[in-house]
C-alpha cells in the first residue's frame, strides 16, 4: 500500500505554490495581499504579463486585475444569490462599488 501512495502523490502537486507565489513581481504580490478572490499565481501572473505585454505598466496591470476580480465577484453573487443581488440602497439604482482594505475604511484593533 506504501507504494501505491508513494507513486501518486508526484501528481498531486507538480510545483510549489508559495515557491510560485514568491517569483511573483513585488507590484504583483502587494496587489494579491488586499485581493478579494483567492488567486493562483499562475492566473495572476497571466493576466499581470497580458497587461504589460499590451504597453502597459504596472497600474495598468493592477487596472485589468482589479476589472477580472469585479467581473468574477458579480458573475458568482448573480449565480448564487440571483441578477437583483445586492439590492439598490434607497433610491439608488447603481450597485455599491467594492471596498478593497486600503481604501480608507480603518478598523480600530479593538474591533478584531
Amino acid at each position: 500500500m506504501k507504494r501505491n501512495l508513494a507513486s501518486t502523490r508526484a501528481r498531486w502537486r507538480a510545483t510549489d505554490p508559495m515557491a510560485e507565489h514568491d517569483r511573483l513581481p513585488p507590484d504583483l504580490r502587494a496587489w494579491l495581499i488586499h485581493a478579494a478572490l483567492p488567486w493562483s499565481a499562475s492566473s495572476a501572473r497571466r493576466l499581470w504579463q497580458r497587461a504589460i505585454a499590451e504597453g502597459g505598466g504596472p497600474d495598468q496591470a493592477r487596472a485589468l486585475l482589479e476589472s477580472a476580480e469585479r467581473k468574477t465577484l458579480r458573475r458568482e453573487a448573480e449565480a448564487i444569490w440571483g441578477k437583483d443581488y445586492p439590492q439598490p440602497l434607497s433610491g439608488e439604482a447603481s450597485r455599491p462599488q467594492l471596498l478593497r482594505p486600503d481604501s480608507g475604511c480603518k478598523m480600530k484593533s479593538s474591533n478584531l
